[in-house]
This record gives C-alpha cells, sequence and structure tokens, in this order.
C-alpha cells in the first residue's frame, strides 16, 4: 500500500535532487499516520529519515488537503517563536505522486495522546509545565505579525466568527434529520444570535491541541514542533483556545469515546489554569472565554452528530465508536453551560488593549 502512495522510486529521484544527496535514490516509506486527513509517511534512507505529507487517496475536494497552504505557513514561521519543521521540498504538480505533496524535516519529540511515554511528565511540576509550554506556544503563535511572515493575505478575518457559526449550524442541519438534537439547535441558535466582538485577527492553526505537538523528551514544557497544518487561517484566535481548552479535560467532565482523555488523570492542570496563563501572556480577558468554549462544545458535537448518522448508515466499515449519539446532547448541555458563565460582554483586554 505504501509503495502505491509513496512510489519510492520516482520520489526518490525527486528528494535526491532537491537535497543533493544520492543516498535518497535508495528509500523506505512507512506509514506514521492515516484516514481521511492528510497521509503522513516516515522516510528513511542512508541518510537519515524525512517526512512525507500527502492527500489519501480516492477523490478529492477542490478546497481540501491544500498542501500548498500547509508548506506556506510552516516557511513563514520557520525561524519564529513557533517552532516548525524545515520544509525540505514542495511539489505542487501532479507528479511523480499522481498528487501535490510535500517533505519535511523530521523533528525527534513525544507526540502525546492516549498515555505518558515511560519517566516523560512524571511529576505534577512537569505536566503543569506540559501545558504552559502548550499555552505559550498558542500565545506566540497568535502574536505573530502576519503581515511581516508574508500571510496578510492568508485568510478573510472579517466576519470570521459569523461564518464559523454559520458554517456549524448548517452541518449541523444537513446530519440531523434522522436524529435532531432540540438541545443542540438551541445552543447554535444561542451562539449566532449572540456572537461577540472578536479580538484583532491573529494566525490561527485551526486544530491546536495536545496530540498536534510534538514535545522535547528531556523537557516537557518545550514544544518541538507543531504538526497538521492543513486548518490555518488568519482570523479569532480565541477559536484556537476554545479548542485548545475543550479537547483538556479535567477530571469531573464527561469522557468521550472521540478523545483521549489523559489530561484527566492526576497531575495535570484543570482548564482554568491555562485560560489564565493564556489571558496573562496576551491580555485578553478571561470573562470572555465561556462563548468560545461553547462554540468548541458545538463544533465537536456537531462532529459527532456527523459520525453517529454515518455509523447508523453502515458508512462507517464497523468501526465501533461507543455511544457517539449520546454525546450530542450532552456536549450541546456543556455548551449551554459554558454560555452562562460568559455575560455577553464585548470582548476586551485586562490592559485596555490586545497585546
Amino acid at each position: 500500500m505504501s509503495g502505491e502512495l509513496v512510489r519510492p522510486a520516482r520520489l526518490g529521484r525527486v528528494l535526491a535532487s532537491a537535497t543533493d544527496d544520492d543516498a535518497w535514490l535508495h528509500l523506505e516509506a512507512r506509514l506514521v499516520a492515516g484516514g481521511k486527513s492528510n497521509l503522513t509517511f516516515e522516510l528513511t534512507s542512508a541518510s537519515g529519515a524525512l517526512i512525507l505529507r500527502r492527500p489519501p487517496s480516492g477523490a478529492l475536494l477542490p478546497s481540501a488537503h491544500d498542501m500548498t497552504r500547509e508548506v506556506r505557513v510552516q516557511r513563514a514561521l520557520h525561524g519564529s517563536a513557533v517552532p516548525v519543521p524545515r520544509i525540505v521540498h514542495l511539489e505542487e504538480g501532479a507528479e511523480p505522486l499522481g498528487v501535490p505533496f510535500y517533505v519535511m524535516e523530521k523533528v525527534e519529540g513525544h507526540i502525546v495522546r492516549d498515555e505518558l511515554p515511560a519517566g516523560f511528565a512524571s511529576t505534577a511540576e512537569e505536566k503543569r509545565a506540559l501545558a504552559d509550554g502548550l499555552v505559550d506556544t498558542l500565545a506566540a503563535l497568535h502574536t505573530v505579525d502576519v503581515a511581516s511572515v508574508g500571510l496578510a493575505d492568508f485568510g478573510r478575518p472579517e466576519g470570521f466568527l459569523e461564518r464559523q457559526v454559520r458554517r456549524w449550524r448548517d452541518q449541523s442541519a444537513r446530519s440531523s434529520s434522522d436524529r435532531p438534537s432540540p438541545e443542540l439547535e438551541a445552543l447554535g441558535a444561542t451562539l449566532a444570535r449572540r456572537v461577540p466582538v472578536s479580538p484583532p485577527p491573529a494566525l490561527l492553526h485551526g486544530d491546536f491541541r495536545l496530540d498536534n505537538c510534538m514535545l522535547v523528551p528531556e523537557a516537557p514544557g518545550r514544544v518541538a514542533a507543531v504538526l497538521d497544518w492543513e486548518m490555518s487561517t488568519v482570523g479569532d484566535p480565541l477559536t484556537d483556545l476554545g479548542m485548545l481548552l475543550f479537547f483538556w479535560f479535567g477530571p469531573d467532565d464527561r469522557t468521550s469515546s472521540l478523545v483521549p482523555s489523559l489530561t484527566q488523570t492526576p497531575g495535570f492542570p484543570e482548564r482554568e489554569h491555562l485560560a489564565r496563563r493564556y489571558a496573562a501572556a496576551t491580555g485578553i480577558d478571561p470573562e470572555v472565554l465561556g462563548y468560545y468554549e461553547a462554540f468548541a462544545n458545538f463544533k465537536f458535537a456537531v462532529i459527532a452528530q456527523g459520525i453517529a448518522a454515518r455509523v447508523a448508515a453502515g458508512a462507517m466499515a464497523g468501526q465501533e465508536f461507543g455511544d457517539v449519539a449520546g454525546e450530542v446532547p450532552g456536549r450541546a448541555e456543556d455548551g449551554l453551560l459554558a454560555l452562562e458563565r460568559w455575560s455577553g460582554a464585548e470582548t476586551r483586554t485586562t490592559s485596555g488593549g490586545w497585546r
């Protein structure tokens, strides 16, 4: 399977030319991550290891799996306070793999999902440092001057939050015909009615969370690289923070069959700690975050709703996801509770201006 998707002989010639190293004429490929998102392969040769990113096989949406977009943002951030892998080669045409692709350096580090590696972040102090490192990296991303790094035209920040709410409500309407959720409909309607004033636009990752960051093995508080930039854009930075807080489950939060719940284990700080640290780094008033936590719950509930619909239709190849349909009203209720913590005040900063 890897041979069909990577075509080692053809790719080897491209990499030998791009690196000026004939060792890449003889490479091996191993699938690291696959699915409906972009595919990630580790490439190895006598000269070491590199990472290939390419779209999945099959029909692709015109705007999906944009290799050039991922490369552009990582090249713009290279050398900044936001660590990203160095891009080795971008192929925008259909040769030699039949699809656009890019190759980047391999960064050494831990990707943490369901459990911590042995001996890594074993104390409460180290777990707090891990959380702080993630937040500090996100704050650094949100303070990048997009114009100075050549990304001023990278998105449409005007009306970004309104469009996001509308998009996810439309998605919910398309996937809820068989099993509508009154709670989810109520949350979506409230989010649309109470859209806050966004802070100044910033560069967004789009899916910033623990398992999309590679951590330095010897220092849990340092991020070695931020990965998976396919959803990056310019827009409301608090949508990034809201998703990070959503995925940072606390000890009393309901678990999910779709998301790792590692941060519920003893020693990890609760999400309020992350919110306060982000606020201290950026000057944003934490009072406004209830709306963005509610929106994150809404997005996740809509995703669960879509998965439940596909499972019911027998379109998930027999994969087991637990009670996905049962998550929809629960996440909607959590979103409504988050909105109750938000007074509806306009976005403002503790120092009188966004820093």
